[in-house]
């Protein structure tokens, strides 16, 4: 089993999959009469296949204990996934790139309070997964015909470890 440790989550790092959706460092700007601050557009969502519709959802997750045994990851061919928490609690984002139609290796990141992500249109990545407490996440995906799921079962799990101290 090859493991795989998890890395802090970085706009840098994270760009081969989509995008960082977090204030810190985001463009900005007044509205409201200056009363109320416009983070603006934090991540580009993607919408393609038969009728499109963008669909804004809220998941609650049970949590993830680690280490974490890896055996699948899905994508979606039609649209990008954005996950945001609606509580200040960090969550596992698992996400890997594609080679030849397979997963290449998978990378795992963990989020600071209050940072959430957008996984790009087709990019593998694992499913939601919080790891201290049941959390709620707004989403932002696709709706619209075809299928827009794909699944891949790896024949070897991968383990999803934490021993970088940056995290304590």
């Amino acid at each position: 089993m090859t493991t795989i440790d998890i890395e802090p989550l970085t706009r840098e790092a994270f760009a081969p999959f989509g995008q960082v959706i977090a204030v810190e460092g985001a463009d900005h700007y007044l509205i409201n009469a200056g009363k109320t601050e416009r983070y603006n557009d934090l991540a580009r969502v993607e919408l393609g296949g038969a009728h499109p519709r963008p669909l804004i959802s809220i998941f609650r997750g049970q949590p993830y204990a680690l280490p974490l045994d890896l055996t699948m990851v899905e994508r979606h061919p039609f649209g990008s996934q954005a996950f945001f928490p609606l509580s200040p609690r960090p969550f596992l984002v698992i996400v890997a790139a594609d080679n030849a139609g397979v997963p290449a290796q998978p990378r795992a990141f963990l989020t600071k309070p209050g940072e959430g992500v957008n996984i790009a249109m087709n990019t593998w990545h694992g499913v939601l997964t919080p790891l201290e407490e049941v959390s709620d996440f707004l989403v932002v995906d696709r709706g619209g015909d075809g299928n827009n799921l794909e699944e891949y079962f790896f024949e070897t799990p991968y383990r999803v470890t934490m021993t970088n101290a940056i995290f304590t």
